[in-house]
């Protein structure tokens, strides 16, 4: 917070390659789509929005999605005050390079309890026979194995526009930015995109303060016989759609 009118945030956007994080990010800026997928090394965009008495400012990095660039990735976890970490629902793969991400976020930032997350599906267009990851598996590895998060989960298509500005709302929420009552983000000036490293480095925003109280203790390990009931509960957890919430899945 810069004061009592203004909030600047930076939302990173992680994930694997392919996944549509550009896409996510292109729809909700330039409400466009492209079918041809070109890798991204990295992209910074600056948007302002009007929240009726105060202003959203938001630098918003789109990253590679080859994991090759560890370095950029680090600066890129270290610098961020909320992430959109992306996954498709039709590779399996990018289940496991979404865990990946998160467990970088979690070894760089003694914080990550309380920086917000988005968990996001993209392509839910597809057809259910191209489905490989069930939404239910991935809320019960967020809210059941994982340590208490400032979360949601929501799946999306860039292609169909379908819930891409509800993504980025969920992020004031998590945030707890108040909403105008008319619930639209209205821009306030134009985005523009910078690629490459050097001028990242000159225009990083500082990290927010460290909260404290958050804590990077693993979560414990469940028993086999609470998989069912932690099943149903992350079932419930999903329907939802609201931040985690204590003790609905660890055990006691």
């Amino acid at each position: 917070m810069s004061g009592d009118s203004e909030y600047r945030a930076r939302l990173v956007v992680l994930g694997g390659g392919g996944v549509g994080k550009t896409a996510i990010v292109k729809r909700f800026l330039f409400n466009t789509f492209c079918e041809k997928h070109q890798p991204t090394v990295e992209d910074l965009h600056y948007r302002e929005f009007d929240l009726g008495t105060m202003t959203l400012k938001v630098d918003l990095l789109d990253t590679a999605g080859d994991l090759q660039f560890p370095a950029m990735r680090r600066l890129s976890i270290a610098n961020a005050q909320a992430f959109l970490i992306v996954y498709s629902i039709e590779k399996s793969s990018s289940f496991d390079t979404m865990k990946q991400c998160f467990e970088e976020i979690r070894e760089q930032r003694e914080d990550f309890q309380e920086i917000p997350m988005m968990f996001v599906g993209n392509k839910s267009d597809l057809s259910p026979e191209n489905r490989e990851i069930l939404k239910e598996d991935v809320a019960e590895w967020i809210f059941c194995d994982l340590p208490r998060l400032r979360t949601k989960l929501m799946e999306c298509s860039a292609k169909d526009n379908v819930n891409i500005k509800e993504l980025f709302k969920g992020f004031l929420q998590l945030a707890k930015i108040p909403l105008p009552s008319d619930t639209r983000l209205r821009r306030r000036s134009s985005a523009h995109a910078s690629g490459g490293k050097s001028k990242l480095l000159t225009t990083l925003s500082p990290n927010m303060e460290t909260l404290e109280g958050a804590e990077g203790h693993r979560a414990k390990p469940r028993s086999r016989s609470l998989i069912r009931r932690s099943s149903k509960k992350a079932s419930a957890k999903l329907k939802e759609e609201a931040p985690y919430e204590p003790d609905d899945c660890m055990m006691s």
